[in-house]
């Protein structure tokens, strides 16, 4: 099972364009995770002067909160976050919607790369809203319960 939601997931995080991210030195704040497999990381492109980025500079621990319909996918992913210096990570990564938040694009001097290595995820993929749905109906017509997509902890 663990192999199935593992790939699962980071098949569902690929899909993912808001989290939470949440160190020891404040409150959660939305990011836009670039998940990628290969890398077993999820990585971030923020400011230099953001206060995420100022706590990978120090290898803390974090937490990611998911709570999206998109990639239907909820929980909570526990992690290493990191600052790195891969200009050529930062270049794969790059996209428009990272070029919006700062004023030079790619070319300023305030952009940074962030690594987000994930150690523990608890979550539940589901199969979308109307299969939810469905099962709900289903299940209160015939007094079963509800498939609700895959429940699992899965440890990276």
């Amino acid at each position: 099972m663990t192999d199935t939601l593992t790939d699962t997931f980071w098949k569902n995080m690929s899909k993912i364009h808001v989290i939470l991210l949440g160190t020891d030195n404040g409150n959660p704040v939305p990011m836009a995770p670039l998940a990628r497999q290969d890398d077993n990381a999820i990585w971030f492109i923020t400011s230099a002067d953001h206060d995420t980025f100022k706590a990978a500079k120090t290898g803390q621990e974090a937490k990611i909160y998911l709570g999206d319909s998109a990639g239907n996918m909820y929980g909570t992913i526990k992690g290493h976050l990191s600052a790195s210096d891969d200009s050529d990570k930062l270049d794969d990564l790059w996209t428009p919607m990272a070029g919006a938040w700062f004023e030079n694009g790619r070319e300023d001097d305030s952009v940074r790369l962030m690594k987000y290595t994930p150690t523990e995820a608890e979550i539940w993929a589901s199969d979308g809203m109307a299969k939810h749905l469905f099962e709900t109906i289903r299940a209160n017509i015939t007094d079963d319960t509800p498939d609700s997509g895959e429940y699992g902890i899965i440890h990276f």
